[in-house]
C-alpha cells in the first residue's frame, strides 16, 4: 500500500481506472434535503437526456443557490444508493480541506466531458 497524506490507499490498474466514468457536469438545481443538515439534492447536466440527480454531503460549506451554473466532476457510474429517501446516482467529486472543496475544471467545458 501507499501512503498519501494521512491515510492508506491501496494501488489499481490503469484497466481499474479506465472503468471509472469520470465527467464534467453543471450543476443546474440544488437543495436541501429535509431532515439532513448536511446533504443536498443536485441536478447535474452531463449530456444525458435529463440532468442526473447527486445526493451530495456539502450542506455545510455551500449555499444550494450560488452553486446554480456551477461546473462541477462527478463520478457517474457509481451504483446508485439512498440517502435520507434520495436516489443518488453517482459521486459529486471534492477534496476534503476544512469543508468540501468541490473539483472544477480550470475553463468552461462542454457538459458530458469525460475526465481521464
Amino acid at each position: 500500500m501507499e501512503k498519501r497524506g494521512n491515510t492508506m490507499s491501496s494501488t489499481i490498474t490503469f484497466e481499474e481506472f479506465q472503468k471509472l466514468d469520470i465527467r464534467v457536469g453543471k450543476i443546474v438545481l440544488a437543495d436541501r434535503i429535509d431532515g439532513s443538515d448536511k446533504l443536498l439534492r443536485l441536478r447535474i447536466e452531463i449530456g444525458e437526456s435529463k440532468p442526473r440527480q447527486i445526493v451530495a454531503g456539502i450542506a455545510k460549506t455551500h449555499n444550494p443557490e450560488k452553486l446554480v451554473g456551477t461546473q462541477v466532476v462527478i463520478l457517474a457510474n457509481l451504483k446508485p444508493i439512498k440517502l435520507f429517501g434520495v436516489e443518488s446516482n453517482g459521486m459529486l467529486l471534492a477534496a476534503d480541506q476544512d469543508g468540501a472543496v468541490l473539483l472544477k475544471p480550470e475553463m468552461e467545458l462542454k457538459a458530458g466531458t469525460k475526465v481521464g
